[in-house]
Parts: structure tokens; C-alpha cells; sequence
């Protein structure tokens, strides 16, 4: 990482991780996603940023928590219009933990993927190649399913071992 980056750079970057993260931050995430030890250039880039967005953006801010957390949100005002929205998410939940086992388990068999999630697994699977999400090999009568390119694309997955050690930490 370089020693001296500029303003611009370590303000983007701190854009990029509030928009990315979809949940609050704190200013020590915030000095990791920038690159940087100073905690008095971070909140000041991050005052900058935060005046910046009130003055570009109408229903977006970078909202401070009362816990000196920062989040990057749909103005409360526009939450009503939408919620509706929000709700519908890509990939329905089940299908999601049915991913998320495929992406640690991997490879893993249908027979195995039914024992841990049920008989709605096939649904699940089917949900998810639709979305290119995950790919298939038989195995003389078994399927044996793995994650696909796009989804490490998607998700920002750039090493499945790294992956599998953070699903076992939470």
C-alpha cells in the first residue's frame, strides 16, 4: 500500500466501504478499508464526505449512530416508498442458507445437501442456477454441486478457504 495516498483516493475508498458493507462501520473499519492509521484524517475525510452526499444526494446519506458508527442509507423520510423494495430480496432466504452450504461444504452431493436442508433443496437449487450461482457434475446417479465463478464475482469472493474460515468464526 502506498505511504502517502491522496485525499481523493482515501475518500473513495471510504465511500466504497460504506456502500458496500450495507451495515454500519466504525471508524477503525473505516481506517482499514482506507488504508490508513489516522483516525483524525478518516473522521475529517468522513465530515467532508458527509456534507458532500447532503448537498449531491436527496434521499441517500451517510448517517452517524449513536454507538460512533457511520452508515450509508436511505433517508428515513423514503423508507415508506421503499420498503416494498427492499423486501424482495435477489434470492429468497432458504435458497441463501441452501448457498451457503454448498459454498462451504464444496463439493458437495444432493444426497448430503437434502440430509441438511430437506426436500425444498431442489427448489432452492433450481433458484440458484437460474441466477448462475452455482454449478453441477454427475457422479454416476449423484450431483455434485460447487460454487460458480459468478458467484465469487457477486459476492466478492476471492478465496472460497478465506470464505470457509470466516463462516466458521461467526
Amino acid at each position: 500500500m502506498p505511504q502517502s495516498l491522496p485525499d481523493s483516493e482515501i475518500s473513495a475508498r471510504i465511500e466504497a466501504a460504506l456502500y458496500a458493507a450495507g451495515r454500519p462501520l466504525t471508524i477503525n473499519d473505516l481506517m482499514r478499508a482506507a488504508g490508513i492509521n489516522s483516525k483524525e484524517k478518516i473522521v475529517k475525510l468522513l465530515n467532508e464526505l458527509i456534507k458532500k452526499t447532503q448537498n449531491v444526494l436527496t434521499a441517500l446519506e451517510i448517517a452517524k449512530l449513536d454507538d460512533e458508527k457511520f452508515v450509508f442509507q436511505v433517508k428515513p423520510v423514503y423508507m415508506p416508498l421503499i420498503r416494498r423494495f427492499a423486501q424482495q430480496p435477489l434470492i429468497p432466504v432458504g435458497a441463501l442458507k441452501t448457498l451457503s452450504f454448498i459454498a462451504y461444504e464444496q463439493p458437495i452431493t444432493s444426497k448430503r445437501l437434502v440430509q441438511i436442508r430437506g426436500s425444498q433443496v431442489y427448489t432452492h437449487l433450481k433458484e440458484l442456477r437460474a441466477h448462475s450461482f452455482i454449478e453441477s457434475e454427475r457422479l454416476g446417479r449423484l450431483k455434485i454441486y460447487r460454487t460458480s465463478r459468478k458467484f465469487q464475482e457477486y459476492f466478492g469472493i476471492n478465496d472460497l478457504n478465506t470464505l470457509k474460515s470466516k463462516i466458521v468464526m461467526k
